[in-house]
């Protein structure tokens, strides 16, 4: 199965790096992800592909306008049915790993970028399935919040990671963090590594692992632990 993505964005130059390197260039190049990224100038209004204007009420910033992206929707729906259709937007459900696992098990995901003070409610009641932040802040476009979705997402797609297992081990996948890690060499600079990682003792190994993951959980997020409660 494939995973298919679109974008709508005003800013489509700002997507190009990230889809292009690493992990998602792999993932693409592999059939197993495609991201297409959609400008919605081109849906816009008149000789100037209007896309915004003054909000109703009065008050200062401008508004997306329904028009434009409601075209987008129709057009893009002609070719595919979408599983979720996502608005970025710093009011919209938080972004964790356990959305990521459950979204990347879709076919097909609709992402619009947010600019300016947002687009026209009507848009989020009638068009959107769902709405989500990447955190309590707010950016200067929804696109780098469209590029870490597809990160998070794109990475779990069975044959992208060349481990399988990796995506498994990471934080937050069992409601920790992950445990600490180390490579060579076994002495830096009179820093050693536990002994139990270079024992060979594959039992020992993995209840140092799961120690290490909840005492760092404990120090660095508690507030997972009670979540977990």
């Amino acid at each position: 199965m494939i995973l298919h993505i679109d974008i709508i964005s005003i800013v489509p130059e700002l997507l190009d790096s990230p889809f292009r390197h690493s992990i998602l260039q792999r993932a693409q190049s592999r059939g197993l992800l495609n991201v297409n990224v959609i400008d919605l100038r081109a849906y816009g209004l008149g000789k100037n592909r209007q896309i915004d204007d003054y909000q109703y009420g009065g008050g200062a910033g401008m508004v997306m306008m329904a028009e434009p992206i409601y075209l987008a929707i129709q057009t893009l729906k002609k070719e595919r049915s979408y599983d979720e259709i996502i608005y970025m937007t710093p009011d919209g459900e938080k972004l964790n790993q356990q959305m990521a696992n459950q979204l990347s098990l879709h076919e097909n995901i609709l992402l619009i970028c947010g600019h300016y003070k947002g687009i026209d409610e009507r848009l989020r009641e009638h068009c959107i399935t769902r709405e989500i932040s990447i955190g309590d802040y707010v950016l200067s476009g929804g696109e780098l919040a469209a590029a870490v979705m597809v990160d998070a997402i794109g990475r779990l797609i069975p044959g992208v990671l060349n481990d399988e297992t990796s995506a498994l081990l990471d934080s937050f996948q069992d409601g920790l963090l992950s445990p600490a890690v180390y490579t060579r060499p076994a002495d830096f600079l009179g820093w050693k590594v536990p002994d139990v990682l270079l024992s060979g003792h594959e039992a020992a190994i993995e209840n140092w692992r799961e120690q290490s993951a909840l005492e760092r959980t404990q120090k660095k997020r508690p507030d997972l632990l009670d979540d977990e409660l």
